[in-house]
């Protein structure tokens, strides 16, 4: 069983105890407020989330399924009006477009939510070191508190046995 004996570790769960404190402090806070995480999002953020989560969704895939298979199907089947006859170029370039265009603000959502996984494990490890240190403490006192009692058993058995001694002595 290690026991917490170095000054540095008795720092380190103090800097610990504070920060959760602060972090603690600010959470009430932003719940007093009624602020949100959303809120804090600048616009470039929000849009991004947003397109990541509708073109992620199943809803999205059918609507545009729908949309390429109505496309192919006006295109195939009219012959006046051809806006795009087969192979379908405009489509294609449309496609084109959408995919160059989708692919990096989706990649910007994802890195964000990458940043804020990162910034919970850091406070999770954080968590898990204080929780050890404090544990480690606990184990110490603990410890302490039964050399104590021992002590003092063994004082209460000296004296018995002195007094036993006298009393035996006496007669």
């Amino acid at each position: 069983m290690a026991h917490i004996h170095t000054q540095e570790d008795l720092q380190v769960l103090d800097y610990l105890r504070k920060h959760r404190r602060e972090h603690r402090q600010n959470i009430f806070q932003f719940q007093d407020n009624h602020i949100t995480e959303s809120v804090k999002l600048s616009l470039a953020q929000r849009i991004s989330d947003m397109v990541a989560t509708t073109v992620g969704s199943w809803q999205f895939i059918i609507f545009q399924s729908i949309g390429i298979i109505a496309w192919i199907v006006i295109n195939s089947v009219s012959n006046k009006n051809l806006w795009d006859p087969y192979p379908f170029i405009l489509l294609n370039l449309m496609l084109s477009f959408q995919a160059a265009y989708t692919a990096p603000i989706i990649m910007m959502s994802q890195n964000r939510l990458s940043e804020i996984d990162r910034k919970q494990a850091n406070s999770d490890f954080e968590i898990n070191v204080k929780s050890e240190l404090e544990i480690e403490l606990l184990h110490q006192k603990i410890d302490m508190l039964k050399e104590k009692e021992l002590l003092s058993l063994a004082k209460a058995i000296e004296s018995l046995s002195q007094q036993i001694q006298n009393y035996t002595a006496k007669k």
